[in-house]
């Protein structure tokens, strides 16, 4: 069984957003599995809004548009979660589990060890976020390992 959304696109390492793109199917997995197969692979982007229409998330959308490249580098992934769409496991996970507060939007930024690590009640340009991510010790040993 899929749920659907309205807009949206996965991409490697990023959720585009459009509103002129036909609905794709979102994962049956609960949000909970998602988040834990993503565990020391993936840092995770979480953008909440209770509608699809929410105007901080339009914003924050308009944000990453153009993050992509440095959101490929640093492996997020950018999950978009519309709290009227979203199953009552998925929402008492999110409420219970992440502290979202399920009325407001929120962005998350999951480490690769699934911890919270930021957590914003308003839109977040990119730049802010990949200083977060760059001050992380597991990311700091990335880009010491990576071949120049």
């Amino acid at each position: 069984m899929h749920r659907y959304v309205s807009v949206g696109l996965l991409l490697p390492g990023l959720l585009l957003m459009s509103e002129s793109l036909p609905a794709q199917p979102v994962p049956s997995a609960p949000l909970a599995a998602q988040l834990k197969a993503s565990r020391w692979q993936q840092r995770v982007l979480l953008l909440y809004a209770p509608t699809p229409t929410d105007a901080q998330l339009r914003r924050q959308r308009e944000l990453l548009s153009t993050a992509r490249p440095g959101l490929t580098a640093r492996d997020v992934l950018v999950r978009v979660l519309v709290g009227s769409e979203l199953s009552a496991t998925d929402t008492r996970y999110l409420t219970q589990c992440l502290g979202v507060a399920p009325g407001g939007f929120a962005v998350l930024l999951l480490g690769k060890d699934g911890g919270v690590k930021r957590r914003e009640t308003q839109p977040v340009a990119p730049a802010s976020l990949f200083s977060t991510i760059d001050a992380m010790p597991m990311r700091q040993q990335e880009t010491r390992q990576r071949p120049q």
